[in-house]
């Protein structure tokens, strides 16, 4: 039995997420063989795009991988680019613009891992 985890992002299936965003899944306890209690989705928003309100019951980290954005936190925003991590405290209204010239990649890392019933559209 080997105890190595790797996943090809390449191979992780893309979505539209609720909040409107292009996701793929990389990690998830309930669907991967790991032992951890959080979660890690890749996501991107293309140039003029922007995430839906929305509201998570659980804590979120959003690590920006490329390009430039808008993150709004409650009634608080700030310019976001890559190799910043941005923490978005658990019931917070939240949600990005894209306001680069190329896509916004980030990761989205939820503590305990995402489930659809913790989040909530605006």
């Amino acid at each position: 039995m080997s105890v190595m985890f790797v996943k090809d992002m390449r191979e992780c299936n893309s979505f539209v997420a609720g909040d409107a965003t292009v996701l793929r899944e990389l990690l998830h306890p309930a669907k991967d063989d790991v032992a951890v209690q959080f979660s890690v989705a890749h996501a991107t928003l293309r140039t003029g795009e922007t995430s839906l309100p929305h509201r998570l019951c659980t804590a979120e980290l959003y690590y920006v991988l490329s390009g430039t954005g808008t993150m709004h936190i409650n009634d608080e925003q700030c310019s976001v680019r890559q190799g910043q991590i941005v923490y978005i405290p658990p019931g917070a209204r939240q949600w990005i613009r894209n306001t680069g010239t190329m896509d916004l990649t980030f990761l989205c890392i939820v503590e305990p891992a995402w489930r659809s019933e913790d989040e909530e559209i605006l």
